[in-house]
């Protein structure tokens, strides 16, 4: 059984002036989806860096079947070994359990990164059920990744109606 290191819980090294997608979720089991968000990503918004967020727990999910987390930190690993996905599990560390605080905590420790939110097209129908969504909005572009099997069904969703416009 792997165990969570001081590593999987640091905050992956940036410079200024990067560009650098957060790609968060339980990742219970990672999957190919994942991989495709991911790789899509990387190519289509020339990220520096993707950091792959491997959350202790998702808030708005049951959490009774959640792998442990050194576990989903090394499928995620395996799942997606691209050179610049950072797979990280530094929410733990810092003990945040919402989004809007990770986003916080990120642009505050790193001022001259520009972020920008990854998430999977069906993330998107529930968005605004995300604490804080609209500052997260506010605070960093989302970048919506269409897989499969999520397409643009979502996008008669209250989040994606509201941000529309952008």
């Amino acid at each position: 059984m792997p165990k969570v290191t001081d590593q999987d819980t640091r905050m992956p090294h940036v410079e200024a002036g990067m560009r650098v997608g957060l790609f968060g979720g339980s990742f219970n089991p990672p999957h190919d989806g994942h991989a495709l968000v991911a790789e899509t990503a990387l190519a289509r918004l020339g990220l520096d860096q993707l950091w792959w967020i491997v959350t202790p727990g998702n808030p708005l999910k049951d959490t009774s079947d959640l792998k442990p987390l050194a576990e989903r930190i090394a499928l995620s690993r395996a799942m997606c070994p691209h050179p610049k996905v950072r797979v990280t599990a530094f929410e733990a560390r810092h003990k945040t359990r919402f989004t809007a605080d990770l986003v916080d905590l990120v642009q505050a420790r790193n001022p001259a990164v520009d972020f920008v939110w990854v998430m999977g097209a069906d993330n998107l129908a529930q968005f605004h059920k995300w604490q804080k969504w609209r500052d997260i909005a506010d605070k960093m572009p989302l970048a919506i990744v269409d897989r499969p099997g999520s397409t643009t069904s979502y996008l008669s969703a209250p989040a994606a109606i509201t941000l529309r416009p952008f």
